[in-house]
Order: structure tokens, then sequence, then C-alpha cells
């Protein structure tokens, strides 16, 4: 198992000058809970899409001694969708291994983690059914218990819907399936397009019913795309994260 980590874009409706995986808290770097969470969990591979100001990356994973560790993957259009950079990471997901997927962006609980690598669907993607009003959280999408749609604006019929954290666990099948339509819509010129729309191409073209979804309500986290998500991040959500048991 490895994880596979997009950290490579430029945040604009977050204005800040540092890519988001090195914002602190507690005196501790989005990057560095990361790797320690992962490490915890028994994921020793990582491999991570990096772009904008990529040389600070590379500076912190050098300040925590982790530099061998990951292997990061340099996508020199992050200004572009995060299809591209889904792409720039196809040889890991065409590795045979099974991936972790995660978004850099999230301050979350290691509990999360440990729920998704020990969840049951073959495919698996964390849901919180606690919704956010408004068109910015991607939807999971479910109809009768199966999951159909995964989509900030879902356009299949469902009867219910959660949150999606950003996380995901794929068999060696489904990423290499995912590597495979990133790099049909990259080919055919749509690279302004988001990731989730690669992932929605393998989910519709399935017909084994492996995918599905992890709830996960309750437990503490947050995806940070606004300033005011840094300030609920730092005031509401890392005072409620629970300690690495030793």
């Amino acid at each position: 198992m490895r994880a596979v980590i997009l950290a490579a874009g430029i945040g604009r409706r977050f204005a800040h000058p540092l890519p988001k995986v090195l914002l602190s808290f507690g005196g501790e770097t989005l990057l560095a809970r990361h790797l320690r969470i992962l490490d915890h969990c028994g994921i020793e591979r990582v491999d991570m899409c990096v772009g904008y100001r990529a040389e600070d990356i590379t500076a912190e994973l050098a300040r925590l001694g982790a530099a061998g560790r990951v292997r990061l993957h340099h996508n020199p259009d992050f200004a572009q969708g995060s299809i591209v950079s889904l792409w720039t990471v196809g040889s890991v997901l065409t590795a045979g291994d099974t991936v972790v997927f995660m978004d850099g962006d999230v301050l979350y609980d290691h509990r999360l983690l440990q729920r998704l690598i020990a969840a049951a669907p073959a495919n698996c993607f964390l849901m919180d059914r606690n919704l956010r009003p408004g068109d910015e959280p991607v939807r999971l999408c479910l109809r009768d218990g199966r999951l159909v749609d995964i989509r900030k604006r879902p356009n299949v019929a469902h009867d219910e819907a959660g949150e999606w954290i950003g996380f995901a666990r794929f068999t060696p099948e489904t990423a290499a399936r995912i590597a495979a339509a990133a790099a049909g819509r990259v080919e055919a010129g749509r690279r302004d397009e988001v990731y989730e729309e690669a992932f929605c191409d393998v989910l519709v073209a399935d017909t084994t019913g492996s995918f599905g979804i992890e709830d996960v309500t309750g437990l503490p986290w947050i995806e940070i795309d606004f300033a005011d998500d840094l300030e609920t991040a730092e005031r509401d959500v890392y005072p409620r994260l629970t300690a690495l048991p030793r």
C-alpha cells in the first residue's frame, strides 16, 4: 500500500503565499502531520505531486528528514485543472499497489485515515453526512445505498448525499483505470477539469459494485479552501484532534 498526495495547486481562492500543505497547526505543518499519521498507519511509501513553490515543499521534507521517503512528481502546469496533477502521478497509479489517495490541504483526525484503510469496500471514499451548504463541497451521491456520482454538481439521480473528505482508497486495478481515464482527458485537451471527473469515468463504468463509502461523520476534519477555513481550522478543528497513540 502506498499514499499519493496532491499538493501542486496554487490555491487562488485562499490567497496565501505558501502551498497549503505547508500551513502550520500547533507548530507542525500539514505535510509533517500527513507523514506522521501515514507512518502510524504503516504506510511508508509516499508519492506527492507538487508544482506551486515546490522548492518550499522540498525544503520542508529536508527539514523533516523525509526527503528519502517521499518521491516528488512535478507538475509544471499547476495553474491548470487538478486533472493534470492526477495525470502527473499516473506511473504511481499503474505500479500495481493499493493506493491511498489524499488531498494535501486537509486537516484531520488520524482516526479518519485508520478507518479508510480498514474499510470494507474494495474502493472506498470517506464521507461526512453533515454536508455543508453551497456549491463548493464535493458530494458523494448514493442511490439505494450504492455510490453513483462524485461531483460538486452531481448529474446522476440519487437519494442521499454527503461530503467527500478528499481521501480514498483504490485497488491496484481501479487505480490503473483512474490513471487511464485521467490520461484520456488530458490527451483530449481537457486540462482545465478537476480530477474527480476521472474518478467518475471509472465509477460509471464499474459493474461490480466495488465502490463504496466509509461514514466518518462526527470526526473532526476540514479542507482549507478559503481564509475563513483557516480560521475555523485553528479555532474549532485543531483543538478537537486526538493525539496519536504511542
